[in-house]
């Protein structure tokens, strides 16, 4: 029977000691043999506001040390039945967008190369961009959840295409994604066009606008998604500032009005069934969260997307 590597307990090793981790599990070099592997992207060269989030990775990892590895409140136990550990961080070109994107692209096509879901710590949101180019040449087209605050469909920005503001044109147009299956949650603010988020509606892709969802469980939302995709490989990419900044300000591009953390719960937790073949959690900035709460909130929402995978144990 295959013994599967389980969170260092908090009961023999004190929470802020030991190596910095997700969750304090075991560091690999390799994703042979490995159902899950979280991979650090500490890049912040694609963002256009507030700089920072090359200290997210390191920040999920220090507080995703306050995470146990049994979920309650849905009976979730990740670690009875999958494989997981840390695969470190993507060495990226901290003066080159455009060598980042690359390197991001060939890492994520060598990890792969093995049967293994990897879930990403960001990083700002253009790091997605090359990770879908490698999700589509190993699944083709995928289904995608983007939960965020922007459409990001700009065309490009102080002409540049490849920005944290232009992922999802760039991945439309470049056939990575299933139009019709394509969700984007949380969307809000001000914007330059009347068409900043019809344009991408007119694309195929079913948006759900933050005003829509005040007040309102989302439940039947994850399970109207899950419907929508079918069996369809899924990726899922949850931007940090879909939250709304009184819950986590610590994000280079707040914008008020978003989602609680009791919503983002109940739409993950509701997404079981999806044949999810890959995750991110992106855009969270430390230095503008003097508290750890952001970080700490990106790390439980990681949980929430590792306990919902394929083949993940339930008691």
């Amino acid at each position: 029977m295959m013994d599967f590597n389980q969170p260092v307990s908090g009961n023999d090793l004190a929470r802020f000691s030991g190596l910095q981790t997700f969750m304090r599990l075991p560091s690999m070099d390799t994703a042979a043999g490995l159902d899950v592997g979280f991979i650090g992207i500490p890049m912040d060269i694609g963002t256009s506001w507030r700089s920072g989030t090359r200290f997210g990775p390191k920040q999920l990892r220090q507080e995703s040390a306050m995470i146990r590895p049994y979920n309650i409140q849905t009976g979730a136990a990740p670690f009875d039945s999958l494989q997981c550990a840390d695969l470190g961080d993507i060495a990226i070109n901290t003066f080159s967008l455009a060598d980042s994107l690359s390197i991001i692209q060939k890492t994520y096509e060598d990890i792969l190369t093995h049967p293994v879901i990897p879930m990403g710590l960001g990083g700002d949101h253009s790091l997605t961009l090359p990770i879908l180019r490698a999700m589509a040449k190993k699944h083709g087209p995928v289904a995608l959840v983007h939960v965020d605050a922007h459409a990001d469909v700009n065309d490009e920005m102080f002409g540049e295409r490849e920005t944290h503001g232009t992922v999802f044109r760039r991945a439309y147009e470049e056939g990575l994604i299933t139009p019709s299956k394509v969700w984007q949650i949380g969307l809000r603010g001000t914007g330059y066009t009347a068409e900043d988020f019809t344009e991408a509606a007119g694309w195929g892709f079913n948006q759900r606008l933050a005003p829509e969802l005040w007040h309102k469980s989302l439940i039947s939302l994850g399970k109207e998604i899950v419907e929508s995709i079918g069996d369809q490989p899924c990726y899922i990419t949850y931007d940090i500032d879909s939250l709304d900044p009184s819950f986590a300000p610590g994000t280079g591009t707040p914008e008020i009005g978003g989602l609680t953390t009791m919503q983002a719960m109940e739409l993950i937790r509701n997404l079981k069934g999806l044949n999810v073949v890959g995750c991110d959690l992106v855009e969270v900035s430390p230095p503008y969260d003097t508290t750890g709460n952001t970080a700490l909130v990106g790390a439980n929402i990681m949980f929430e997307m590792l306990s919902i995978l394929p083949g993940v144990a339930y008691r």
